[in-house]
């Protein structure tokens, strides 16, 4: 079978085992996946808003308030009052956020070294490239997927796929 027919199922699989892990590791510093994504987006974007930080983290808005809340009140977050807009609030981290976040990054590491246990240095980059690169062209997809020629396309139950059903009656 052609390996590269499996590559969408193979990178899903990949995904969520490597996210599974990552989350094993944060629970035992109680913080759950959306939380250190909203820290790491945040140390890097401080003074955003909660709509552009959800924006960021690729978060539902309602959600990251959710997240936002808790962790203003385990203090790790302030939100302070946009100068410019009396509405909206900015969000900034606070001391105590900051050991968190190199405790996140250090299971990040961890997490990938174990993904890459027996891989080559060279092996490592050059697979990085290659994701970057397919990574590139995926983003670049701006129209919506060409459809294979009818003649290409596989039939399903004895239909060409894609093609209108055809009434056995006469009409």
């Amino acid at each position: 079978m052609d390996r590269l027919r499996n590559f969408g199922f193979m990178l899903k699989d990949l995904s969520r085992r490597y996210v599974l892990r990552f989350e094993q590791r944060a629970r035992a510093i109680s913080l759950t996946l959306p939380q250190c994504k909203a820290l790491v987006r945040l140390e890097r974007n401080e003074g955003v808003s909660q709509a552009r930080l959800a924006e960021l983290a690729d978060v539902e808005p309602m959600t990251m308030v959710r997240i936002l809340d808790r962790m203003e009140a385990d203090g790790l977050l302030e939100r302070r009052p946009d100068p410019v807009d009396r509405r909206a609030r900015r969000l900034y981290l606070t001391r105590k956020a900051r050991p968190l976040l190199d405790e996140i990054w250090h299971l990040s590491d961890l997490t990938r070294a174990e993904v890459f246990a027996g891989i080559a240095q060279r092996d490592r980059e050059a697979f990085i490239d290659v994701l970057e690169r397919i990574h590139a062209n995926v983003c670049a997809l701006k129209d919506p997927p060409v459809e294979l020629a009818e003649r290409e396309r596989p039939a399903v139950g004895g239909v060409i796929a894609g093609s209108p059903r055809r009434s056995r009656s006469k009409r």
